[in-house]
């Protein structure tokens, strides 16, 4: 059964918004080396009850969402097919993000935006 296995904090002001909640809840936030403006969001000890996340720009299709969630699934394509087949729309659709594997976000009937991954370490850009 997919799983929600990440977060997204969307800000106008990504080293803003992480200096907020690392000097609130601890949380350890670091710019992510990769070809986007992006900063990985550590909630916790490997192991215990949570997840981890990021803190992205907002943009086009995230000016106005505060939170996405991202749900792990075997295969991006194939969710793509159950989502549009049942309602939901693609915002942004499939990328790579290297060495992680895809990613794509998509619109729930409620309006509703969330991420869909499928992990593949061996993906490069």
């Amino acid at each position: 059964m997919p799983r929600v296995v990440h977060f997204e904090l969307t800000a106008d002001d990504p080293v803003r918004a992480g200096q907020f909640y690392a000097d609130v809840f601890g949380w350890q936030v670091q710019k992510w080396d990769g070809p986007e403006d992006y900063w990985l969001v550590t909630t916790g000890e490997q192991g215990t009850p949570g997840i981890d996340g990021g803190i992205m720009r907002r943009n086009d299709f995230a000016s106005s969402v505060p939170v996405i969630n991202t749900i792990d699934v075997d295969s991006v394509d194939a969710a793509i097919d159950a989502i549009v087949g049942h309602g939901g729309e693609v915002v942004a659709p499939k990328m790579v993000v290297p060495q992680v594997g895809y990613l794509a976000y998509c619109r729930d009937t409620e309006g509703n935006i969330f991420g869909i991954m499928q992990a593949d370490a061996s993906v490069t850009a």
